[in-house]
């Protein structure tokens, strides 16, 4: 073989010849998720793992995620992203990020504040206001023969509203995996865009007067109560609603970690080493699921507007309750902490403070907002148990 016939055979195999439209698109989009992350700083610790495993994903001939078994092969013959991807197959690293989060979250705004728990779950409406549009366009839509959207299928969708990324890897693991990517791609590249979303929705539904409403400060809560409650929340919640026990009860453990104060290693390997290495395990393969081919359908450009209307709706929820609050308590309520119901800690909270100052430089409604933030964390995973006992097999 003379050299120019090596130097054929060389480009006949580079991925540069066996590159598709559809690989060439989803390496463009990683492209901008990774400059979103990374120039822009959008949730960077997710949207880089995700965006770099979209593009590792769609390099022709790669093989990373190829399936061995499906090939009639062994397990350990497949891609290496593959084989990590068993743990969101199984829903292993959605539970353990759960626990990491716990670890991290203080839930004593909420002990201290009980009526947050109606501010998160306010927060909630996006997911069934996506879940019925999803399920409109199922019946209106049908492409091939086939419905845009099946009730499981819109079910995984609605959950974008809840603004929590594990849940909503976790329900679309077990509703509808062949649209795992384009559902984490838009909960998580929303909950990053969080600043840009609701300031304009929560203008658009407050006064100046409400916006600069100063709230009292919060009693302090035993540790007897933070012991407590993480315990009693798993019990309450499992039982009501048994398929949440794998995301309650991991958030429960990780923040039973942190109060009780005999497990100091544990809570901050929680909130430390675990939650880091598996959230870049994570988040490298769920965007490692973008395959072009599969990712760039209609459903797809369907599921970003509908995740765009959960984020919305969700917003409007927990935004409206804040008023009908402010009005029940003769003005004692900023309605802006509502908008922090949806559960992206502790981002949605500092929006609300952010707008709050806007109004007032002298106002500090962080702590108030977190009430709610933490609130919609609990209430998301509600969400989801009750999405999967409606229409899981």
């Amino acid at each position: 073989m003379n050299l120019f016939d090596v130097i054929t055979e060389t480009a006949a195999q580079s991925g540069f010849a066996q590159m598709s439209l559809q690989q060439g698109i989803m390496l463009l989009v990683s492209f901008v998720l990774l400059y979103m992350g990374i120039a822009r700083e959008f949730e960077p610790l997710l949207l880089v793992p995700i965006a770099f495993g979209m593009m590792l994903a769609n390099l022709p001939a790669a093989g990373l995620m190829y399936d061995a078994v499906e090939a009639g092969g062994a397990w350990y013959q497949s891609g290496v992203l593959r084989i990590i991807y068993s743990g969101v197959k199984s829903s292993l690293f959605p539970c353990l990020i759960f626990m990491g989060i716990g670890a991290m979250t203080d839930f004593g705004p909420l002990m201290a504040n009980p009526i947050s728990l109606l501010l998160g779950a306010a927060a909630q409406l996006g997911i069934y206001i996506a879940f019925i549009f999803a399920n409109l366009l199922g019946r209106l839509v049908v492409i091939d023969g086939m419905p845009l959207f099946t009730a499981a299928q819109a079910a995984a969708i609605g959950i974008i509203g809840g603004a929590d990324g594990p849940t909503a890897i976790f329900l679309a693991n077990a509703l509808a995996p062949e649209l795992l990517a384009p559902i984490a791609v838009a909960a998580y590249s929303y909950m990053a865009l969080i600043p840009l979303i609701q300031p304009p929705i929560m203008r658009l539904l407050t006064t100046e007067k409400e916006r600069a409403v100063k709230m009292e400060q919060l009693r302090k809560v035993t540790k007897a109560e933070r012991i407590i409650f993480p315990i009693a929340v798993t019990c309450l919640v499992a039982l009501v609603l048994p398929a949440t026990a794998p995301l309650i009860g991991m958030l429960m453990l990780g923040n039973l970690f942190r109060e009780c104060g005999v497990t100091e290693r544990l809570s901050d390997t929680a909130q430390n080493a675990l939650c880091n290495i598996v959230t870049i395990m994570l988040g490298t393969t769920v965007g490692a699921t973008a395959d072009g081919n599969l990712f760039l359908k209609w459903q797809t450009l369907g599921i970003i507007a509908l995740g765009l209307i959960a984020f919305c709706f969700s917003t409007v929820g927990g935004v409206l309750l804040g008023k009908l609050l402010y009005k029940v308590t003769g003005g004692k309520v900023n309605p802006l902490i509502g908008a922090a119901g949806v559960s992206a800690v502790p981002m949605a909270a500092r929006v609300a403070q952010n707008e709050g100052r806007r109004a007032d430089p002298t106002n500090f409604l962080l702590m108030h907002a977190m009430g709610p933030n933490v609130a919609g964390v609990i209430g998301s995973a509600v969400a989801a148990g009750f999405l999967l006992l409606m229409f899981g097999s």
